[in-house]
């Protein structure tokens, strides 16, 4: 029988856990420095994220990809619609339908936020040797592919 590869011990994982988590705070708290000047909660950062890839976006399918009930992501719209992110319009086959689409203002905000996050990640590639920079982005993408999240 060929014996199998020893995977992680328990203190490993958890020691792995603290990194993620520790990794996760440094994004956030920049990520919030960025979202504070926008003036910009999380959710309506992601939520601006979603619409920016689509021409617009239904309040259904808003609430759908927030994992929100309608209520809540019309409260969401709202606010960004107020701050100029996004505009409401009806739907041409069905007036009593609102979709939302992104302003260039939004635009402007998610790309700003993502060419931060993108030079920052670039500075941390730069400790890696270039295998490690590959294999770093393999590891991430099966990952990825096996985390459900709405957001």
């Amino acid at each position: 029988m060929d014996a199998q590869p020893a995977g992680l011990s328990r203190s490993e994982i958890e020691r792995l856990a603290d990194i993620i988590m520790s990794m996760q705070r440094c994004f956030v708290q920049h990520l919030s420095e960025e979202l504070a000047r926008g003036q910009v909660s999380f959710s309506q950062f992601f939520l601006l994220g979603h619409i920016s890839s689509t021409t617009s976006m239904s309040m259904t399918e808003i609430a759908e990809k927030m994992t929100h009930t309608t209520a809540a992501a019309t409260g969401l719209v709202d606010r960004l619609a107020n701050l100029g992110y996004v505009q409401r319009m009806d739907a041409s086959d069905d007036r009593r339908k609102v979709l939302v689409r992104i302003t260039p203002k939004g635009l402007d905000l998610v790309g700003r936020i993502r060419q931060d996050i993108v030079a920052k990640l670039a500075i941390l590639t730069g400790i890696l040797e270039p295998e490690e920079q590959i294999t770093w982005l393999h590891i991430y993408e099966k990952i990825h592919a096996h985390i459900t999240c709405s957001h």
